[in-house]
């Protein structure tokens, strides 16, 4: 424990040192009272020029008074040169604003460049209205009057800069960061959930066992479930009343995705062991917004979410809600087998009976923004609830027709941000959650496919042959604190803390009706305090950055367990491990870098590992964390602004080396979760994307491939020791095809045509040296196709977008687990409204 206490302090000196040594190496041939070389270093900066100029009619009213104006417009420009927002600064009155605005968001312009590459901006624009000199004739003064000026030709040189830089998106891109960047505003036009936006991106795998509201898996580079961690806004997402997982939280609430692989910055306060997940809201304030979206389907499918915020601008006062509604019967078409007159299994098609889903939640948010006391000061309160029917066993072999499960959950957060006026910076973030689970089984009959019950059970109860009603309650605390400084002008320093608290009880009160031994009874909890030190060197004129870290994790499990006879067996236990890693990144040229990061991460046992579930998954105290070595090694390289269009494309290759992984064992009336393996995972994921000039073709296609194994010799996986680990998919792809065009039947309006499709090859369901390979379980090789159609439409103070899709239009047999079922082809179709002053 000693030199582990050492350890930390010796290694941040050491960086020190070492940095303060790379950052005054430039300065040591310069005088020292002005080093020439942050002159030196300063980027070439282009001005964005003006390439298509939109006269704004002239206000008939000032017209007729003989009035001219002057309107000062801030413009915001992406990196294409589109104008994303137009902002009225200096008012003038009679009809002047509205038309110069109107005309603004339809210019074209040559984007701003930095170094030769594109780069979004902001620019002061005055508009001017200018009549002719004298009057004229009516009919002449209809087409010579009102010559807005500047023109197009000397518009750079009346032009202000007052923001230039990569957006926050490329700038986490293309940061030492092990980490992809999803923007979700096109997929907010389609009728996909966020299981559906995950799966289309390189290295990650989502499977499903069924509809909408169905269970999902999540996977990155083999490491699946608890082994990664999920985020939204900073905060755990299981603390966030969001739904039955990530692959139910509504698309239409969500800005962007960040799926950190295998290295988890310190911030987020992880335990993780094979990466992250972080779902980032809007997180733009200004002024006041609302929208709403309206989805309607097959399979009685509707999903409802709606947002509104205001902004009082002289107090910093904000107050924003969001809420949610979805609702399905997922009584889609299956293949089963179902017994004849005569009692022989005979192939059927039929609809699922039992599989519904319901869910409903709503968030308020008030507090302060932008102020000098506090950058944010946001108190939030939430509560979700989701209710799903169970339809039939893991491999569709026995419909149910009454069993269900569901969660409720309720809670606030506080977050507090602020950067001080000596450099140093905080985020804090502090909440407490309720969650409640039930699990009931009190089945009185057994179904057939049909939903007719076939058989009166002697007893309620079919699932474990007895009639099961399980609730478990938790009560969680939770904070995280981020706290940053710059130790020199290319260096920062950072540190995180973050505790949790977990109270769990719980009960089955069909087993205490009958006054058996209930194994959900007795207090239990989980301590957790997850800190890390992170240095960050930026060097060379921001051609090479470097993030090195430490994390200590501590763990505290108490648990009691009933005995025959009414008392308890207490056990105590407290873990400890340290973890450390590095991420790199060197520019190559301003269209290439290069990426290399490392983590020995750790991830510590949940509360069903620990203690069981109540059902047939019985407690385990001796559990150990789970370790990894992770590796990452990429290589990017983008233009954009060029004559033909923008490109995109990268591979990376990765290696997780992994000991101690916890899985549940079978044993003959139970499971329980135990340490047994020892896997290495090998593989190469990488995406390319196109978009044409004017943005009227975009191509993306990405490609994974990973080699998952076991590298156990002994225990219950020692048979089979290199042995590709079964169940998983090892080779998929997805593609998609986008056509646009604009200002189709209306200014600012567009249509757009998208073509997806996923590509997954087959795979053994159990393992590679069990059996024979003719009569083994095989998910079979599955190609799905879906076409998207969505129409937007714009005006002064709304976006609407209409879209209609058609998923999985082939009607192929999709298969993520073995003999689970997914919906074959359906339709769906969806509003969305956006409103904003």
């Amino acid at each position: 424990m000693k030199m582990r206490s050492i350890f930390i302090p010796v290694l941040l000196a050491g960086l020190f040192v070492s940095g303060q040594a790379l950052s005054q190496e430039p300065e040591a041939s310069a005088p020292a009272p002005q080093p020439p070389a942050p002159a030196t270093a300063a980027p070439a900066v282009e001005m964005p020029k003006l390439l298509e100029f939109i006269e704004a009619p002239y206000p008939a009213q000032a017209k007729q008074e003989r009035l001219e104006g002057k309107v000062s417009l801030r413009l915001t420009l992406d990196a294409q040169g589109t104008v994303t927002a137009a902002e009225v600064l200096e008012p003038a009155g009679h009809g002047f604003d509205e038309a110069a605005r109107e005309a603004a968001l339809r210019f074209r312009f040559e984007p701003a460049k930095r170094n030769g590459t594109p780069v979004p901006a902001r620019i002061v624009y005055p508009y001017t209205f200018r009549l002719p000199p004298a009057p004229e004739p009516v009919a002449q003064s209809s087409s010579t009057a009102a010559t807005p000026g500047p023109s197009g030709s000397d518009f750079h040189e009346t032009i202000e800069v007052t923001n230039l830089g990569p957006s926050m998106v490329e700038r986490r891109r293309q940061s030492a960061e092990a980490v992809q960047v999803l923007e979700v505003g096109t997929v907010q036009r389609e009728a996909v959930d966020m299981g559906e936006a995950l799966a289309r991106t390189e290295g990650v795998s989502v499977r499903r066992s069924g509809g909408l509201g169905s269970t999902s898996r999540f996977s990155l580079a083999g490491f699946t479930d608890e082994q990664i961690r999920f985020f939204i806004d900073g905060v755990p997402l299981q603390l966030a009343g969001y739904g039955a997982g990530l692959a139910n939280v509504p698309v239409n609430l969500v800005q962007r995705i960040e799926t950190y692989q295998g290295v988890v910055p310190i911030r987020f306060g992880a335990d993780a062991l094979g990466g992250a997940v972080h779902l980032e809201t809007d997180q733009d304030f200004q002024g006041t917004r609302a929208s709403a979206s309206y989805e309607l389907g097959s399979f009685d499918t509707h999903r409802l979410t709606g947002s509104v915020r205001h902004l009082h601008e002289p107090s910093g006062f904000l107050l924003r809600a969001n809420g949610y509604f979805d609702f399905t019967r997922n009584d889609y078409l299956v293949d089963v087998e179902v017994p004849d007159d005569s009692g022989r299994p005979r192939p059927a098609r039929l609809h699922r009976f039992h599989d519904g889903y319901r869910a409903g939640g709503a968030g308020i948010e008030a507090g302060f923004v932008d102020q000098p006391w506090a950058r944010r000061l946001l108190l939030r309160v939430f509560t979700g609830t989701y209710d799903k029917e169970l339809q039939s066993d893991n491999e569709m072999d026995t419909p149910y027709g009454e069993v269900e499960y569901g969660e409720t959950s309720a809670g606030s957060t506080l977050r507090f941000e602020q950067i001080f006026s000596n450099g140093l910076s905080a985020d804090a973030v502090a909440g407490y959650t309720y969650r409640r689970n039930h699990f009931t089984d009190l089945s009185e009959c057994a179904y057939d496919w049909y939903g007719r019950c076939v058989l009166v059970l002697p007893q309620r109860g079919i699932v474990e042959g007895r009639p099961i009603e399980r609730v478990i309650g938790q009560h969680i605390s939770f904070a995280r604190l981020n706290l940053g400084g710059s130790l020199s002008p290319s260096q920062k320093l950072r540190v995180s803390l973050a505790p949790t608290r977990a109270d769990r009880a719980g009960e089955d009160r069909q087993l205490q009706l009958a006054q058996q031994l209930d194994p959900l009874d007795g207090a239990r909890n989980l301590f957790s305090l997850v800190s890390g030190v992170e240095h960050e060197l930026d060097a060379f004129d921001d051609r090479f950055e470097n993030i090195l870290f430490v994390k200590d994790y501590i763990q505290r499990v108490y648990g009691e367990r009933p005995l025959d006879g009414g008392s308890f067996a207490i056990t105590k236990r407290t873990l400890h491990r340290l973890g450390l890693g590095d991420s790199a990144r060197l520019r190559l040229s301003p269209e290439l870098y290069a990426k290399a990061s490392y983590e020995w991460a750790t991830r510590l046992p949940q509360p069903d590992e620990f203690f069981g579930n109540g059902l047939l998954i019985i407690e385990n105290l001796n559990l150990n964390p789970e370790t990894s070595h992770n590796l990452n090694l990429g290589l990017t390289y983008e233009t954009r602004g060029q004559a033909a269009g923008d490109f995109r494309a990268n591979v990376t290759g990765f290696g997780r080396l992994a000991d101690q992984l916890i899985l549940p064992i079978s044993r003959p009336s139970y499971f329980v979760y135990q340490n047994v393996l020892k896997a290495r995972s090998l593989g190469v994921s990488g995406a390319a994307g196109w978009v044409s000039p004017g943005k009227y073709v975009s191509l993306e296609g990405n490609a994974t491939w990973q080699d998952f194994r076991n590298t156990s010799s002994e225990g219950e996986y020692g048979p089979f020791v290199d042995k590709r680990i079964p169940n998983q998919p090892y080779l998929w792809a997805n593609g998609s095809a986008r056509f646009q065009l604009s200002d189709v039947m209306s200014p600012r309006d567009e249509i757009a045509l998208t073509w997806n499709t996923r590509y997954i090859h087959e795979f053994f369901r159990a393992w590679e040296g069990a059996g024979q390979i003719d009569t083994k379980d095989v998910i079979e090789t599955q190609w799905l196709h879906s076409l998207s159609l969505t129409y937007v439409t714009r005006s002064d103070t709304a976006t609407l977008t209409w879209s209609a899709d058609a998923q999985n239009i082939t009607d192929a047999r999709a298969y993520d687990f073995y003999g689970i079922q997914r919906p074959g082809r359906s339709l769906f179709a969806k509003l969305t409204v956006d409103f904003g002053t």
